[in-house]
């Protein structure tokens, strides 16, 4: 059994003006939370972004108090033990947790042995700790992910690896924060699957998500938090009966799946400005053709959505489109000019699914104005314009770093508006966001389509293209 009795929490040191300034970064605090979760219940902790359930998981894995600093008020108890008496290896016997970016649990650089790490941690026998990975890889179906180098995976293999790792670890509680979000369609299946075996073997399952749909009939429970607390339980017929616009009115996504591919979108149609792509290949070495296209036709001006199964090369074709893959060969063809690899580079801007990693300054403010062609004029004052554009202007002297995710994404297109480039290439730009946030994001996309930008969106969010996109690119 897993309980919170009375919880508070806050980030930061216990030093008053340190707390101040990290409440400008973190939203996730948390206020008299009481949770009683049984053994063997599934529980659904969902809300909009900065709501605190994140924070939740951490609180009962141990990661607060021994790696997050802050201060907490309260009891969190698994088996009637408070968990901050224990120690991280101790808590990691009782409970395993995916994180939403699997690469911040890898250990090692193969996949085998990031499946049997856990299991080698705790001393099992080679013979069991090889009888579990069998079980797991069978079960979610991942023998060609075996062996493999985990770099060269896509971001929905890695999710699949640290899922199974948390399986063959055996443990009885599983925690699950934002599992789905780099997954496509089919994956996300799997997922479903696993966590129904998970179930069915009497596992206690707490999972943070905003992609709900997936879970919906599988929850004992929902529990829907804003602003670091609770404001609704669900179950039963309560959780059910919900109309759409009751989930929207709590900041929660739709509860039906619909396969991404499966939207009626053209690819291209008559009229349409054409942008080719021409003998575009590209593979790892030793390694099998990731992009191999002889010619693709895409709209120029429209919002174009990439989608496919992971580890199609969605991706992987956006950098080959925007000359980050040296290896790439093709050629770009765009008003009559050939652009090859590096031409590309002043013509493409792309915003990375972890924007953390574009971004290099030491202010908001900055980070706009290296992005802006040599020469203009009145640079401050146009840099501050585009930050106004996308509500940005208030943290302009803050560090990139210290910006919420949304925030950082924001700001790699308002450094994309500022380059000026024709062409805007987004990868998973909703991933992990709200219902409130994705029609932000398809707003600003919509925004940015009327200037007359060409957008192409890789993406797994079916609500995301049914509010923006109105061309598709199946790969």
């Amino acid at each position: 059994m897993v309980e919170l009795k009375n919880v508070s929490f806050r980030y930061g040191s216990e030093d008053a003006q340190a707390v101040h300034e990290t409440e400008a970064v973190y939203e996730n605090n948390l206020s008299d939370i009481n949770i009683m979760i049984k053994k063997g219940e599934f529980v659904l902790m969902t809300g909009p972004s900065g709501c605190g359930k994140t924070t939740i998981l951490r609180l009962i894995n141990g990661l607060i108090p021994h790696f997050y600093q802050g201060q907490v008020t309260g009891q969190v108890l698994i088996g009637g033990q408070d968990i901050r008496s224990k120690e991280l290896y101790e808590t990691a016997l009782l409970t395993g947790t995916v994180f939403q970016n699997p690469r911040t649990q890898f250990y090692n650089v193969d996949t085998t042995g990031e499946l049997a790490f856990a299991c080698e941690n705790q001393g099992i026998p080679e013979k069991e700790i090889y009888s579990r990975i069998d079980r797991t890889v069978r079960h979610f179906q991942m023998d060609k992910l075996m062996d493999r180098n985990i770099f060269h995976l896509s971001d929905g293999e890695k999710q699949k690896v640290a899922c199974a790792s948390v399986d063959v670890s055996g443990t009885d509680i599983i925690l699950l924060d934002e599992p789905s979000a780099n997954l496509d369609y089919a994956s996300t299946m799997m997922l479903k699957k696993l966590i129904r075996i998970w179930k069915d073997q009497g596992k206690t399952i707490i999972a943070a998500e905003h992609r709900i749909a997936y879970l919906w009939d599988l929850i004992d429970r929902a529990i829907i938090l804003r602003d670091g607390r609770i404001i609704k339980e669900l179950a039963g017929e309560e959780k059910d009966s919900l109309r759409p616009e009751e989930l929207k009115a709590m900041g929660l996504r739709t509860t039906v799946m619909e396969e991404p591919g499966t939207i009626d979108l053209p690819s291209f149609v008559d009229g349409d400005e054409d942008i080719l792509l021409k003998d575009f290949f590209f593979a790892y070495k030793k390694g099998k053709p990731l992009v191999d296209i002889s010619d693709l036709h895409i709209a120029a001006g429209e919002i174009t959505a990439i989608v496919g199964e992971n580890g199609a090369g969605k991706t992987t074709l956006l950098n080959c489109l925007c000359g980050l893959e040296k290896r790439c060969r093709g050629t770009l063809v765009y008003k009559g000019k050939n652009y090859d690899r590096k031409s590309r580079r002043k013509l493409c801007f792309m915003v990375m699914q972890d924007t953390g990693n574009q971004l290099f300054t030491e202010s908001v403010l900055d980070e706009v104005l290296i992005s802006l062609p040599r020469g203009t004029s009145d640079e401050q004052e146009r840099a501050l314009s585009i930050l106004a554009d996308l509500d940005l202007a208030p943290y302009k002297d803050r560090h990139p770093q210290s910006l919420s995710g949304g925030q950082k994404q924001r700001l790699a297109i308002a450094c994309a508006l500022a380059s000026g480039r024709e062409i805007l290439l987004l990868d998973e730009p909703t991933s992990g966001l709200d219902y409130a946030h994705m029609e932000e994001t398809a707003g600003l996309l919509r925004g940015l389509q009327k200037r007359g930008t060409t957008i192409l969106v890789v993406t797994h969010d079916e609500e995301l293209i049914k509010s923006c996109c109105n061309r598709m690119v199946r790969v």
